[in-house]
């Protein structure tokens, strides 16, 4: 079978997404070409079947779909799955597709099950390689348990304050805590320097890990995967995290936590004292304002975390 999977730009919500693609890839003998946002390209570079994995070439007036479209046009697919209802999906010979997906009330991964007509939710996957796995295990070497902080996030609306993720490594790593004396890795993508170097300087320099940086996303995976625990703004590492299988904590305020809360057994979250509907104030610009995240606690966050590490 021939498949094309159009996935998200962004990278956590196509990481949820992997869990519908390894549905369809149920059975072998699937040749999978994949359209995905530049950020997330890494997430499909192992995946069984792989013909190609294709970035979105942003361009003006959708000029992007039309040069995807001149590379896949001699191809007739079998089955188109568009996530994204792109104008491409029907300008390309396929005998089925399914497109138009639109989120419902629920989480995503339940907004998924219910368009694609599954009896449960699509359980994120990640395909990885050996190489990843031991650059990993370079850059977060054992033994001794690790906290993983985030504390980036596309936006500065999303983002807790640095002094607080310090505070909180601070009593999760203090004599007779949880975590006492562990050592802390901080996570980041290309260009989230600045955003996470308060919150590093902040840390105990000699127990820091400072991941943050241009690395491959199945890297920082198995890294986040070698953390006893993650803490983490809503943002693409957070769903890689709970993907990788790592206890983790989501930290939510002006973005909606019944749909985009972290997924799987070993998840948790915490949302500001403020409610969604109530944190954007008068002449709110996302562009200009700063955190929406300041009625968030330090101790509500401790709270939360000490109780996923007794669970998990």
């Amino acid at each position: 079978m021939k498949l094309l999977f159009i996935a998200s730009n962004r990278l956590g919500d196509a990481v949820l997404s992997t869990g519908l693609l390894a549905h369809l890839l149920e059975g072998g003998n699937v040749r999978t070409s994949v359209i995905c946002g530049p950020v997330a390209m890494g997430l499909f570079e192992h995946l069984p079947g792989l013909e190609r994995v294709l970035a979105i070439p942003k361009k003006r007036r959708g000029g992007h779909w039309w040069t995807l479209w001149r590379r896949l046009a001699a191809t007739h697919w079998d089955l188109i799955v568009d996530l994204r209802a792109s104008p491409l999906s029907f300008a390309l010979r396929a005998r089925r597709r399914r497109t138009f997906f639109k989120a419902g009330g629920g989480h995503r991964l339940e907004s998924l099950a219910a368009w694609y007509g599954l009896r449960s939710p699509p359980q994120p996957c990640l395909w990885s390689a050996p190489e990843h796995a031991a650059e990993a295990a370079a850059l977060v070497p054992g033994p001794g348990p690790v906290l993983g902080l985030a504390p980036t996030a596309n936006w500065r609306g999303k983002v807790w304050p640095a002094a607080r993720f310090a505070a909180l490594a601070a009593a999760l790593t203090a004599p007779g805590a949880p975590l006492a004396g562990a050592r802390i890795a901080v996570f980041g993508g290309k260009g989230e320097e600045d955003m996470a170097r308060p919150a590093i300087d902040g840390l105990d320099g000699a127990r820091t890990l400072d991941l943050v940086g241009d690395r491959h996303v199945m890297t920082v995976a198995e890294a986040l995967g070698r953390c006893r625990l993650v803490v983490s703004n809503d943002s693409g590492p957070m769903h890689l995290a709970a993907a990788a299988g790592a206890p983790t904590l989501g930290l939510f305020g002006p973005s909606r936590v019944e749909h985009y809360a972290p997924w799987g057994a070993h998840t948790s979250f915490v949302t500001t004292d403020v409610a969604y509907d109530d944190l954007f104030p008068p002449g709110y610009d996302r562009r200009t304002t700063g955190s929406l995240m300041t009625s968030l606690g330090v101790e509500a966050v401790e709270r939360e975390a000490r109780s996923l590490l007794e669970r998990t």
